[in-house]
This record gives C-alpha cells, sequence and structure tokens, in this order.
C-alpha cells in the first residue's frame, strides 16, 4: 500500500508561506491513499492560478490548461478514457469567473469527475484583486477601493441548482476532514463538486481566524429542497457532505443499432 507521501512529486511548491494549498495537496494525496489506487490512475486537471499549480506537486498524471477551462478539458478525458479517476482543480478566479459558465454546465451534464476549487476569495496570482466570492466590502485592492460592491457567487447553492449530484466544503485547516470528503467524492458516481475555504494570508491576513470560524455540520441529504433551505441559511463556514443524490451520469448509454435495425425503422 503506498503512504500520502507516495503521491507527492519531487517538485516543490512555490506557494507563499501560510497559503491553504499546502494543505489541500496534503489532502488529495491522504485520499488517493485512503483509495489504494496507482498514481497512474488518476488525473489531476487545472485551469490557470495558484491553486492550479497542484497537479505538478502530485505524482500522478497532470494537464495544466488555460484559463478556466479545466473542466471541459476532465470531462472529454473522462468520456474518452472512463477507467481513469479524473479531478479538476482550480480557484474562485479561475473557476467561477472565467470558468462560470462551464461549472453550471458540467454541474448539469453530471460528467463523473471531481472539481475542487480552492477558495480564497482574491486572485491571489496577480497581487490581490477581488474574485467572485470576495466580499462585497473588502476595500483590500486598489482596483476597488470601495470594496466590489456586488453580492458574492453562492458556489454550493449554484451547484445544487445546476444540478451537481454531490455537494460539498471543506477547510485547509483540517486536511484529515477533506481526505475524507475528496475520497467520498472520487467514490461518488457523478459530478463531485467540494469548495475548499483554503485561506490567502498574503493578501487578505485576516482569513487566519477562518480556522475559528469554520463549523462541521452533518445535514447530508438527498433531498434538493432540503439542501437549498440548508444552502440558502448557510454563513459560508459549515464543511461537511451537504447533498448527495446520485443520478445517471453523461454520457447515456445506449443501445447499439445495426445497420438491420435502422432498415426496420424505415420499412414500409
Amino acid at each position: 500500500m503506498l503512504k500520502a507521501k507516495d503521491y507527492k512529486s519531487d517538485v516543490k511548491p512555490i506557494w507563499c508561506p501560510g497559503c491553504g494549498h499546502y494543505s489541500v495537496l496534503n489532502a488529495i494525496t491522504k485520499a488517493f491513499s485512503a483509495l489504494e489506487q496507482a498514481p497512474e490512475s488518476s488525473v489531476l486537471v487545472s485551469g490557470i492560478g495558484c491553486s492550479s499549480r497542484l497537479p505538478a506537486y502530485v505524482n500522478s498524471y497532470g494537464f495544466h490548461g488555460v484559463h478556466g477551462r479545466a473542466l471541459p478539458v476532465a470531462a472529454g478525458l473522462k468520456v474518452a478514457r472512463p477507467e481513469l479517476n479524473v479531478i479538476a482543480l482550480g480557484g474562485d478566479g479561475d473557476g467561477f469567473s472565467i470558468g462560470g459558465n462551464h461549472f453550471i454546465h458540467a454541474c448539469r451534464r453530471n460528467v463523473n469527475i471531481v472539481y475542487v476549487v480552492m477558495d480564497n476569495e482574491v486572485y491571489g496570482m496577480t497581487k490581490g484583486q477581488a474574485s467572485p466570492t470576495t466580499p462585497e466590502h473588502w476595500d483590500h485592492s486598489k482596483l476597488t477601493p470601495h470594496g466590489p460592491e456586488v453580492r458574492p457567487f453562492q458556489p454550493c447553492a449554484i451547484a445544487l441548482a445546476a444540478g451537481a449530484s454531490f455537494i460539498a466544503r471543506g477547510h485547509s485547516g483540517d486536511p484529515n476532514g477533506l481526505a475524507k470528503i475528496l475520497y467520498d467524492a472520487v467514490q461518488h458516481p457523478g459530478f463531485a463538486f467540494v469548495q475548499v475555504l483554503s485561506q490567502c494570508v498574503t493578501f487578505c491576513p485576516e482569513q487566519a481566524q477562518w480556522k475559528d470560524i469554520v463549523h462541521l455540520e452533518e445535514v447530508c441529504t438527498a433531498d434538493p429542497v432540503a439542501a437549498a433551505n440548508f444552502l440558502h441559511g448557510d454563513d459560508g463556514f459549515a464543511k461537511g457532505v451537504f447533498y448527495r443524490n446520485p443520478r445517471p451520469v453523461w454520457p447515456v448509454t445506449h443501445e447499439q443499432q445495426g445497420s438491420s435495425d435502422i432498415r426496420r425503422g424505415f420499412a414500409l
């Protein structure tokens, strides 16, 4: 049995000190070890951003693509190679801004992949601008000195409305709990969305307090109405699996038709 450290590559991460993504990397390798899967059985697909560097740090196949396009690549890969575990990775800017449309339709389509979004509510790679999940009064950026002044994106609620069949939230400060969520997400048959609160203390030092705010909620349900009621009252800091309701994955398998079947269909 391989240990978590065996799933780490020889490439040294270059994230800032205190970045939550280090713990997300540890959680992913812990989950891979618990799944007892060979490194070559998984593919990590990412777009652009600090979080999207992660495939380079894992001993598996990886694809580092363009901004906001991790999900189309991951879905196409899974359809072509269904025997592989396909995990798409990204941040809140990559996933919910330029990749927002892909996120909605990936939920709707329900291809059997896992999507992990490391959400730090900021564009860290470009020195700290507001992202779709930034609080409306966050005024740390010179581009938005009065804050973005728009309501932040609600990833889990939108995933539910769009049709995701597995919805969860983890915290980088709890790598063991996050590893358990990722373990369940990989085993879920369908599109599994995992939002990870992963602090960026370089541009949002106040996020160091997340460890005191995050709380576990045992609310997992297969009822979309119950899930919606919970998510619309959510403070954004609950963690756990919120919704799990397997449904047919895409592409739907149809019986093969031969030429004789087609001729019979057109017979007078």
